[in-house]
């Protein structure tokens, strides 16, 4: 009986936490980067050698992303521009990098 206590000591010791601690999922640091890479700022979307590779879900996304004109300085927020981007971004459906919704309110890591 001591044996199959021991047994069942170590084999849960090498397995450690099943239960992964919330936000590991998440591939975005809390500085707001990816990769070194900051979320914010000035944004140009192209076809070939992005920075990132996003795919745009409504359900469960990495960053919630709101479009805006001006000030892009705050986690989630995007200035489209066409040059002197601050971030490339590649739109796929398979193997993004990260998730992205675009909402109007509540912005940044959900």
């Amino acid at each position: 009986m001591l044996l199959n206590f021991q047994l069942l000591f170590l084999l849960l010791s090498f397995i450690g936490n099943p239960v992964s601690p919330p936000g590991q999922d998440n591939p975005i640091d809390n500085n707001c980067s990816f990769n070194g890479k900051k979320l914010y700022g000035k944004i140009k979307f192209v076809e070939n050698f992005p920075d990132i590779k996003i795919k745009i879900v409504e359900n469960f996304p990495d960053l919630k992303v709101k479009l805006v004109d001006n000030f892009p300085d705050e986690c989630g927020k995007w200035q489209i521009v066409e040059n002197f981007p601050d971030l490339k971004v590649q739109i796929v459906e398979n193997f993004p990098d990260i998730k992205v919704k675009f909402v109007d309110n509540f912005l940044g890591i959900p």
